[in-house]
């Protein structure tokens, strides 16, 4: 065998093992999006009786949260087409599948419906590239920045966080859903978002077989009715030990194992919205990067 059949070889290997850790932290904690439910504790007091909601406990993440330093909005939304172009999708080992489904919209724009949690380590890793490809689209405004849980699998991923943000297009809409917080309370992650009736309705369809391999698990991604993604693209671990500016920075160097995964996972992404959006903007979907992403897609 040679060396490069025994590279690639050994590549796939790692890669399968990834996405079977994947699967088996997902099926640990399936999202019980229906429930939903909040952890009250009833302390009596003097005779007198306190309820305390949920949310109060002790934080397990290590670095900064809150709102999204302007310089790391401006690296995620700046990235230049050469960067794209150079780091293509070629390595890019998972991608959204296509469904047939009713067009899912808002406003009259075709939607991208996001739901996650900010405890959840491949959350925290998709976050990255899909924040990247939505900014070639519009703009995001109020990002937070966050980790995952310091007790789960790969602790205190950097990422972002969509609770509380907003996007605006003209081509899109875009909605973010953090069912929980990255804090435990009781044993339990706080309670943040709660997805519409319509959104958990398209969770609870698309969220499983055949139309994702593994039922129930998030990221959950629906791209306009046309693809979905169930779970990351790419492993949690190449993150592990950087704060979010310094994930943001290694963006610049496609050469970097960071910006290999993020904007190459970005591009695929890029594709999926341009076939929502009927190949709009042409500046970016007519790029090669993106066409030669769309192979990646299948057909919907």
């Amino acid at each position: 065998m040679s060396r490069r059949v025994e590279q690639k070889a050994k590549a796939r290997e790692r890669i399968a093992a990834q996405l079977a850790a994947q699967q088996r932290a997902e099926r640990r904690r399936r999202l019980l999006l229906a429930v939903g439910a909040v952890v009250v504790v009833i302390v009596i007091v003097g005779g007198l009786v306190a309820v305390r909601l949920a949310g109060g406990g002790k934080k397990t993440t290590t670095g900064p949260s809150g709102a999204a330093d302007s310089q790391i909005v401006t690296a995620l939304s700046s990235i230049p087409e050469s960067t794209f172009a150079a780091v293509g999708s070629a390595g890019v080992q998972a991608a959204p599948s296509p469904i047939t489904a009713p067009p899912l919209t808002s406003g009259g724009k075709p939607k991208v419906l996001y739901i996650g949690a900010e405890y959840c380590p491949f959350c925290a890793a998709e976050r990255w590239p899909v924040t990247v490809a939505l900014s070639r689209f519009g703009t995001f405004s109020k990002l937070g920045t966050t980790h995952s849980s310091g007790s789960d699998v790969y602790p205190n991923t950097p990422t972002l966080s969509f609770h509380g943000s907003t996007f605006t297009s003209q081509y899109l809409a875009f909605t973010g859903v953090e069912t929980t917080t990255n804090e435990q309370v009781n044993g339990q992650y706080a309670p943040l978002d709660t997805p519409t009736a319509e959104d958990q309705k398209t969770f609870d369809t698309y969220n499983a077989p055949p139309y994702v391999k593994t039922g129930g698990s998030i990221p959950f991604i629906d791209l306009g009715g046309k693809f979905v993604s169930s779970g990351a693209t790419y492993s949690p671990e190449i993150l592990a030990g950087k704060t979010q500016a310094e994930v943001a920075d290694a963006l610049k160097d496609p050469s970097n194992p960071i910006a290999k995964a993020v904007i190459g996972s970005a591009n695929v992404y890029t594709a999926a919205i341009c076939k929502m959006t009927n190949n709009q903007p042409a500046n970016v979907c007519s790029t090669e990067p993106v066409t030669a992403a769309a192979a990646k897609l299948g057909s919907s």
